[in-house]
């Protein structure tokens, strides 16, 4: 494929995008979705007049009459609309560390307006055959599962703070993720699981990802507070010295444990007992084990075997193992001596 390599100043991209000349295409420039921190660290790279790499750009409709076109952006979008708010003052870039445009100095609005950037035009391609160009400039070695595809968009607050609760001691002490989770990050969805669950109830599948990773993107104000509240669970659940084999360090039990001993602590502001809690627990375990084995009628236990080992990150099954096992931890809080 052959392509060209040009150079256009700041205020034509920005006159382009105004009069709507310079279309982005969003059904394939789904990325990483900037923060406001990574937006002025862009544009201190544009104000300083550092280079940044290249935007791709591909022809567009032409009319033939009057000889008039358009052209697709197809890699660059966050650059270019970054540059498009600073120029615009728009409400969406929220600025802290530098002035915005209307402040600058005349020398200074030129000098940013006269800025080049490099344009790599690639020319009348078909949708089809751009986005197979998109998809080769931003390809990885292996298919992206939907975690992945998050961490390639978001890298902002709620991510960061999902990745810290991931490393908690915790799950590494208890072996909780292998080598294959952290790989493919099985380790953040289930940490990013557990804190939208506690702020929001459970959810289908992956299903709340995305809009949790975008609203929380710029700002999480309740990082501290629910850092010191999971802190709190993992305490007490350390206390229950579960045996290595309890079905406690499943993942789909231990996320019901979790996230309903939150609950049990932070909303209903229950004192728990974590050794009368560790014997019902292990217990009721152990009864669903013996489902398994058909060793059992217990209809609870039936019930949650059931949800725990079929379509287990569905939303239904989490309410109904939860229903399940909230009983029995706030059975530790009322036995809970005087």
């Amino acid at each position: 494929m052959k392509t060209s390599a040009t150079n256009r100043r700041i205020r034509i991209l920005m006159t382009a995008i105004r009069d709507e000349k310079l279309i982005p295409r969003p059904e394939f420039q789904r990325r990483l979705v900037w923060t406001n921190r990574h937006k002025e660290e862009f544009l201190q790279t544009v104000l300083m007049n550092y280079p940044f790499p290249e935007i791709y750009v591909a022809s567009g409709e032409v009319d033939t009459e009057t000889g008039e076109g358009t052209e697709m952006l197809v890699d660059g979008q966050q650059r270019i609309t970054t540059l498009y708010q600073y120029f615009t003052g728009s409400s969406d870039l929220i600025l802290r560390e530098i002035r915005p445009y209307a402040e600058l100095e005349k020398d200074e609005k030129f000098t940013f307006l006269e800025y080049e950037v490099v344009i790599r035009d690639l020319g009348n391609k078909s949708i089809e055959e751009i986005k197979e160009v998109f998809r080769r400039i931003n390809s990885t070695k292996y298919s992206l599962n939907a975690m992945e595809v998050h961490n390639a968009r978001f890298d902002g607050e709620l991510k960061k703070f999902a990745e810290q609760l991931a490393e908690h001691s915790f799950f590494s002490e208890n072996h909780v993720f292998g080598t294959l989770d952290i790989r493919r990050m099985g380790d953040l969805v289930f940490s990013l699981t557990a804190i939208i669950s506690v702020m929001g109830g459970y959810f289908n599948r992956q299903d709340e990802l995305e809009e949790f990773l975008a609203k929380y993107n710029d700002e999480f104000s309740d990082a501290n507070d629910l850092r010191q509240q999971f802190d709190e669970v993992f305490h007490v659940l350390t206390q229950c010295q579960f045996p290595p084999k309890c079905r406690a360090w499943k993942k789909a039990d231990l996320l019901t444990l979790i996230v309903e001993t939150f609950v049990a602590l932070h909303s209903k502001s229950l004192k728990l007992d974590p050794n009368i809690l560790a014997s019902i627990l292990v217990e009721f375990y152990e009864t669903v084990d013996a489902v398994r084995d058909n060793e059992t009628e217990d209809k609870n236990a039936a019930m949650y075997y059931k949800a725990a080992v079929q379509g287990t990150n569905d939303r239904s099954n989490r309410i109904r193992r939860a229903e399940i096992i909230a009983p029995l931890i706030q059975k530790s809080s009322m036995e809970f001596p005087a």
